[in-house]
């Protein structure tokens, strides 16, 4: 089975098997690793003087001054993580797991885990402490409205492709429970959802899927995207956004509801995340250790290259220090 987006997928992005192992979920909490900080870490989240990590076979990790591994109640592999607030986050990942802590990442608990359903949560967005969305792999979609104690499923099949949804509706006259089944694998990957500055929904994913949303994503709108490859990201300015994927592709918009441009970066690397450096400058990272950063007028240059390695996620800690992380954990990026 083929799976081609960010999270859980970092080194080529098409085999599903690359990072995952036959885990199953402990009640327990698990011990910590000695060297989980120079492995894989999937995303960073920040609020304040908060920072928080996620990574594989569970790791949860908090800064104070260094990355500090805390006790995880999960080894699924974890994608994203978010915070509302300085205390209150949320982390999602295989099994489509959902982790909550209320104390700045020292402490988590599971607020949901499906491994029957065989499917990966690749990002959470919390519109504030009480309600939010998380996304994943073939359209998985749930929305909570009372602070994660409940999660309820969503099915928008306002983003299937025309043919499919054809398909369904015959389907379902036919044949409930393969309906179901079907409909369960049609939609593409949501990997990635953040909030414009309009207060509008943006979501990026496989197949060029790039859909936005005026309803906190109860409905959605399907934009007709230059690029049919995956995207993986989205960085918003001050002034716009910036939606990144495959091989190299950058997009941007001032609006991220339908002019969109293409940047020409001076390499054909995957891009996975970035971070606004300030009002004219983003900083890109992505596979094969590139770290690029791309002005205002689109111009693009390559900062640097970690030979060995696949960069994945980038953040700026309370004291004004840049770090990346990637499949060798953290590195702090020496200030130029």
């Amino acid at each position: 089975m083929l799976f081609s987006m960010l999270r859980f997928v970092v080194v080529s992005f098409i085999s599903l098997s690359l990072f995952i192992s036959a885990y199953a979920q402990s009640a327990n909490e698990i011990a910590l690793q000695p060297l989980a900080d120079q492995s894989l870490v999937l995303d960073i989240a920040t609020f304040s003087n908060t920072a928080i990590a996620v990574g594989e076979r569970g790791h949860l990790f908090k800064f104070n001054g260094q990355w500090q591994q805390v006790s995880s109640p999960t080894v699924a592999l974890l994608t994203n993580a978010f915070l509302v607030n300085a205390d209150q986050g949320w982390a999602v990942g295989h099994d489509a797991t959902i982790l909550y802590t209320q104390d700045a990442g020292q402490s988590w608990q599971v607020q949901m885990s499906s491994p029957e359903i065989e499917k990966p949560l690749l990002d959470i967005l919390m519109f504030d402490e009480k309600s939010g969305v998380a996304v994943g792999a073939y359209g998985l979609f749930y929305r909570t409205q009372d602070g994660g104690k409940t999660w309820q499923s969503e099915f928008h099949h306002e983003l299937l492709f025309e043919e499919d949804v054809a398909y369904l509706e015959e389907l379902k006259a036919e044949d409930e429970a393969l309906y179901l089944s079907e409909r369960s694998t049609l939609l593409p990957h949501f990997n990635r959802i953040v909030r414009l500055n309009s207060g509008a929904l943006l979501m990026v994913g496989e197949l060029g899927l790039v859909a936005t949303s005026d309803d906190l994503g109860f409905t959605w709108q399907k934009q007709d995207f230059l690029y049919e490859g995956s995207l993986f990201n989205s960085v918003v300015t001050e002034t716009g956004v910036y939606v990144m994927g495959l091989r190299g592709h950058l997009f941007y918009s001032n609006t991220g509801t339908g002019q969109w441009q293409e940047i020409s970066l001076p390499t054909q690397s995957t891009i996975n995340g970035g971070i606004v450096l300030n009002d004219s400058t983003v900083r890109l990272v992505g596979n094969a250790g590139v770290i690029l950063d791309v002005k205002s007028d689109g111009e693009a240059k390559l900062v640097a290259q970690r030979q060995g390695e696949n960069l994945v996620s980038i953040m700026t800690d309370p004291q004004g220090q840049l770090w990346i992380a990637g499949t060798k954990g953290f590195v702090k990026l020496e200030q130029e």
